[in-house]
């Protein structure tokens, strides 16, 4: 268990830095601006001159073209990761090594080694890492995981969750994307994520994945389509489909209870419009089932909102960046059953030949399924 942190000075904020500033650092920017008890005081960026660009549209005080440089100027307490994903592993540590805590952006790492590998530096070093999963994240979300684990819905019986999104041929023209080694994985692990996180963090602990990988219409080494059955520990099944073939883009999760029908349809955010709770014939909705009045969309502004407080207070992480390895060990066992063409139960997930080294590695080659 992760030793608490010293906590600090309620009344001064913690000073941000953000490494990479691609186009999902602009997220992060504009929600630290927004946030009280934070300061962005840093950027960094490998290609000259792009992070002072950034610091300069975002009135960020300092900038420097390596993160290294930014370590060693010091005065940093906690650094936002926004690389592409082969970095995640070493910029965390070192960032742990400098005394800070780490907000990093999915996937987090290229393997579970790494994740894990996260985690322990993190708990040597003292500092927490919190995983971007931004749709666990806003007031419907919580009303509804709240309704479910209560019980006032009855059991979960039925689920669909799917991430129905297009990505051209020019998107795959930046050199880490679709590849292995720098992208770690295909659209599930790169997209998919995101509602198979929502999914788990609605339905609790997974027990198993049934899943396919396939490769249709895009230059890639990875997935540009998977399908899977996914069982959890409640019992539920649910069926999960993630595309970046899809011209009309949907992000949808549909959960069908004994008494009622929830949905929430989308794309990359929601608020209260993009939910409802449908009762079952029979059934009356009880009071406690209406959205609060009080609303909050999801988005990094509403995750950063809550994990601020508890790292100035060095309080233990909110849910919305609790189990940083449960998506990614789903999508690694949809990797893994993918190969071996039979289910994988999450008990023997991490004994599986080459599972924690590389998600390639328990993949065959893609082409005799397309």
């Amino acid at each position: 268990m992760t030793e608490p942190h010293t906590a600090h000075r309620t009344d001064a904020p913690l000073r941000a830095a953000l490494v990479g500033t691609g186009a999902i650092a602009r997220l992060h920017a504009e929600a630290l601006a927004e946030l009280d008890g934070a300061e962005l005081v840093a950027a960094a960026d490998a290609v000259p001159g792009r992070a002072a660009a950034f610091a300069a549209t975002h009135a960020i005080p300092r900038s420097y073209d390596s993160f290294d440089e930014l370590l060693a100027a010091g005065g940093i307490d906690v650094v936002h990761i926004c690389t592409p994903p082969g970095a995640h592993a070493e910029q965390t540590v070192k960032a742990f090594d400098a005394g800070a805590h780490v907000v990093v952006e999915k996937p987090p790492a290229l393997s579970l080694d790494e994740l894990d590998a996260m985690v322990s530096a993190g708990e040597r070093a003292g500092r927490e890492l919190a995983v971007v999963f931004q749709q666990r994240t806003g007031s419907a979300a919580e009303h509804v995981r709240r309704l479910l684990a209560g019980g006032s819905l009855g059991r979960p019986l039925v689920a669909l969750c799917n991430t129905l999104w297009y990505r051209g041929p020019a998107y795959f023209e930046v050199e880490w994307r679709g590849k292995w080694s720098t992208e770690g994985g295909g659209t599930t692990l790169s997209h998919g994520i995101h509602q198979l996180d929502l999914l788990a963090f609605l339905l609790g602990e997974w027990s198993s994945v049934d899943g396919r990988l396939w490769r249709l219409a895009r230059d890639v080494q990875t997935e540009d389509l998977s399908t899977a059955v996914l069982r959890f520990e409640s019992g539920a099944v649910a069926s999960a489909v993630t595309s970046v073939l899809s011209p009309r883009e949907t992000s949808s999760i549909r959960i069908d209870t004994e008494r009622a029908t929830i949905t929430v349809d989308h794309l990359y955010g929601h608020s209260h419009v993009n939910w409802s709770i449908t009762p079952a014939p029979g059934v009356e909705p009880d009071a406690s089932w209406d959205f609060p009045e009080t609303e909050r969309a999801s988005g990094h502004l509403d995750l950063l909102r809550q994990v601020y407080p508890a790292l100035r207070a060095g309080s233990p992480l909110p849910d919305v960046v609790a189990d940083p390895a449960r998506s990614f060990e789903i999508v690694a066992a949809l990797y893994a059953s993918s190969t071996t063409g039979a289910p994988v139960r999450r008990e023997e997930l991490r004994g599986i030949p080459g599972i924690g080294a590389s998600l390639e590695s328990t993949v065959t080659d893609l082409r005799h399924r397309a």
